[in-house]
């Protein structure tokens, strides 16, 4: 059964347990809201699920407010008009915005108070049409508030992808901080966005940061504001419009030349001072053409070494692939192939870990003279691969379906064989170490 629903009654019920964090800030115990959704009209709970999605959003932004020391009795007020609303079958809406909707949205509300015998209850009455304003956050609960809005969209996020998509938007809310100050994010004005890309602005002069990097922070904040003015009402300004720093570059990833990689990194002993895990990942790279995370996380019922065509699948398992055409299959040959069969049910040691991965590949090329210049690191073999297969006059279609890429056109048919892609392959292969 979905999280937190439950049947009672004939009706789906969101109901959960205040967690152990919040117990003592929040007494209820147990949390129960009638999703007022029939399970005979939703015997999947699909409906009820996204209900429940809803209520389960604004309860954690309660609690998470009450944790960060906010005002009870405001959070408690507007939780109890939200309820009193509820129970009277209708949405809550904040006076000013119901104020801009047809008559007939009041109407129905009056009628209602009449119908229900609870006209005289003023409190009752305040709430049904939205006297009680939406407790304010701070500016510095921005990515608490924005990561509880959007659980859904990070649900298919490996919990290192998820570490990294946590991490940039928090860094980003925290600087955000040091240069518009704290306070309630209703207050924030266009003069906080132009003051903190200015201070990007120095860094990039300074030489400490690329317009890159100013413009990811940007654009990050810039979306949590968004979606937090969407979704709770705030209608924020649009501090960052028009503020995207000129000058970014955009710097391709140099390649490997093809007689180096068979020659140095692919020589007897070039690599033994790394762990093998990471030598076997590296030789894998080299021939295929993944991308190291691809790797890594290779499953083991997705690496086929029985057949005619050995081959491993790269499959959205546990983990976002990059985009939707990084799902695709990619025949082992050369170094590949030698390098999978010592590892059979993938890489374990580095699953989910590709960042680790690729930190100590980089490092032991540059200790050992690997590293022809600070541009190559173990993602240009994914560069040499694609040179190597233009050398060989493979057709751009094979090409992109290999290596992955977005290619934006029409998708007609099956796309190439394993067949064709086995054929291509064969002729870039390279030699694979004495010692596999």
């Amino acid at each position: 059964m979905p999280d937190f629903l439950t049947r009672r009654h004939g009706t789906w019920q969101f109901v959960r347990r205040v967690p152990i964090e919040f117990a003592k800030l929040d007494r209820r115990g147990v949390i129960k809201h009638s999703t007022r959704i029939k399970i005979a009209d939703d015997r999947a709970g699909r409906r009820a699920v996204r209900v429940a999605q809803q209520l389960n959003e604004q309860l954690e932004i309660f609690w998470k407010g009450l944790a960060n020391g906010h005002r009870t009795e405001q959070l408690h007020g507007y939780e109890s008009a939200r309820q009193r609303t509820r129970l009277l079958g209708f949405e809550y809406i904040e006076h000013d915005e119901l104020l801009r909707r047809p008559p007939e949205a009041r109407l129905q509300r009056l009628e209602a108070l009449v119908a229900k015998g609870v006209a005289d209850d003023s409190a009752t009455r305040a709430a049904l049409f939205g006297a009680e304003k939406k407790p304010a956050f701070m500016l510095s609960d921005l990515f608490t508030e924005y990561e509880a809005m959007t659980k859904d969209e990070v649900r298919d996020l490996s919990p290192d992808q998820l570490r990294i998509w946590r991490n940039g938007r928090s860094r980003a809310v925290e600087r955000f901080v040091k240069i518009a100050k704290d306070k309630p994010i209703n207050e924030i004005i266009e003069e906080d966005g132009i003051n903190y890309c200015e201070w990007w602005r120095g860094r990039i002069i300074a030489e400490e940061a690329e317009p890159k990097t100013a413009n990811k922070d940007i654009g990050q904040l810039s979306r949590m504001l968004k979606e937090v003015s969407v979704r709770r009402r705030l209608n924020l300004p649009d501090i960052f419009k028009g503020l995207r720093l000129k000058g970014e570059i955009e710097r391709p990833r140099v390649p490997y030349e093809t007689e180096f990689v068979q020659k140095r990194l692919l020589a007897k002993g070039a690599l033994d001072g790394l762990n093998e895990d990471a030598r076997l990942v590296l030789y894998v790279v080299a021939d295929t053409g993944l991308r190291p995370s691809e790797v890594v996380n290779l499953q083991e019922d997705a690496i086929i070494l029985k057949g005619p065509i050995p081959h491993v699948k790269i499959l959205p398992e546990g983990r976002r692939l990059k985009t939707a055409d990084s799902q695709r299959e990619i025949p082992l040959v050369g170094a590949a192939l030698a390098a999978m069969k010592k590892r059979p049910q993938g890489f374990p040691r580095y699953r989910d870990k590709s960042s680790n991965l690729s930190a100590t590949l980089n490092k032991y090329l540059q200790e050992n003279g690997l590293r022809p210049t600070k541009e190559h690191t173990v993602y240009s073999l994914r560069h040499s691969f694609k040179d190597r297969l233009i050398a060989a006059e493979a057709p751009d279609s094979l090409i992109d379906s290999l290596m992955g890429h977005k290619t934006y056109k029409p998708k007609y048919g099956k796309g190439p064989s394993l067949e064709l892609k086995l054929k291509y392959l064969q002729r870039i292969a390279f030699k694979a170490p004495a010692a596999l």
